[in-house]
């Protein structure tokens, strides 16, 4: 016979084993042991500190189960079924999130620990407060566990969130802070932008009807008017839209000639418009704008093109000429028929012309007297 003396501090619990089965809990101070006894068996003592209180020890469920009073006496017991979730705090602060079918002890002592349980059965969405209170921890050194079971979402001030459940479409989220149960469904929330938005569809290669390859370059702009019905209804809204501008492309330009499209190049766009904004309406959808960006020919009938406007504008040329030419040439004409039936009008149109002559001679010599070049000039026949 041996006897053994076992020391428990006191921010210590002892567990009292024989032969590997729990016997009693040993509280702080000096026990002495008897070893080697018969009928005693092999005894030994594992030392808990109780500043780490949670209790992981393969005699936890036969404490639960067979030592009920041992359990009240000395443990904080958290036993959650499958549709409630617990919310451990350590000296009045938040440290862990239990999972659905928790079942653990956790020492009495130096640690207040205490365990709210909460039924998640009837709801998703986390109350207010709690949601805040989960966001505060955030900024705290020591992080909260079991937060992956938890899942938080903003939706901005310009935004909506879909809220899907089980991969259903629950509801529409309104701009602010929101926190859901991830435990016993699949949560997801997607944040859908609800400005205008762009969407460019570039490098459609299309042939006119007289069979001429234009490269088109698309811009439009569009918002959700119903979001819930768009993804209910679509998969993805944005790539419906492009194809249905693709579409409306083709239909503008197929359907049309060469000549058509460059008289008149809004054609496209409301043609495109016309027709896509009627197939919209029913996704929740809207079309706000359509504007084709860029009309790209190819390089030969660039040239020749060019080669019509260079003769189109020859031809206007020539054909103002004429025109400028024809109203001087009668404008001759009526002033020879003025001057014809009247010899004072024939007189100021020489004396006009000696003026304009004179105005460009520097210097004149005059012979036999100014008298009679003065006469000369001015006597009226």
């Amino acid at each position: 016979m041996k006897l053994e003396r076992v020391t428990v501090a006191k921010n210590q619990r002892g567990l009292l084993l024989r032969n590997g089965d729990f016997e009693r809990v040993l509280q702080p101070g000096t026990t002495w042991l008897f070893s080697g006894l018969a009928g005693f068996g092999a005894r030994e003592v594992e030392l808990f500190d109780l500043d780490q209180p949670a209790f992981t020890h393969p005699l936890a469920d036969y404490l639960m189960a067979k030592e009920p009073q041992v359990v009240a006496r000395e443990f904080v017991r958290a036993e959650l079924t499958e549709t409630q979730v617990g919310l451990r705090t350590e000296n009045g602060v938040l440290v862990e999130l239990l999972p659905p079918a928790t079942r653990r002890l956790y020492w009495r002592g130096l640690v207040d620990v205490r365990v709210e349980v909460i039924d998640i059965a009837g709801t998703v969405e986390l109350p207010s407060a709690l949601a805040a209170r989960l966001v505060q921890t955030q900024l705290r050194p020591r992080a909260v566990s079991g937060l992956t079971g938890v899942l938080q979402a903003q939706v901005p001030e310009y935004g909506a969130g879909i809220l899907w459940i089980d991969g259903k479409v629950e509801r529409l989220l309104a701009p602010g802070s929101y926190a859901f149960w991830k435990f016993n469904r699949n949560v997801a929330v997607e944040l859908v932008d609800l400005r205008l938005q762009a969407l460019e569809v570039s490098g459609q290669e299309i042939l006119t009807r007289d069979k001429v390859a234009l490269r088109l370059n698309l811009s439009a702009t569009w918002r959700f008017t119903d979001v819930l019905r768009a993804y209910k209804e679509l998969a993805k809204p944005a790539e419906h839209l492009y194809r249905e501008l693709q579409f409306g492309l083709r239909a503008a330009v197929g359907t049309r000639s060469l000549d058509e499209l460059l008289e008149n190049k809004s054609v496209i766009d409301e043609v495109v418009t016309a027709q896509v904004t009627a197939k919209l309406a029913a996704y929740g959808l809207a079309l706000e704008g359509v504007g084709v960006k860029d009309i790209v020919l190819p390089g030969e009938m660039k040239t020749i093109l060019a080669q019509v406007v260079e003769a189109g504008k020859a031809a206007e040329a020539n054909v103002i000429r004429r025109r400028e030419e024809t109203a001087a040439t009668r404008s001759l004409l009526n002033t020879a028929k003025v001057m014809e039936d009247n010899p004072v009008a024939l007189r100021l149109k020489e004396l006009e012309t000696l003026e304009r002559v004179a105005e460009r001679i520097d210097k004149i010599s005059v012979f036999g007297g100014l008298d009679q070049v003065l006469n000369g000039l001015v006597k009226l026949r």
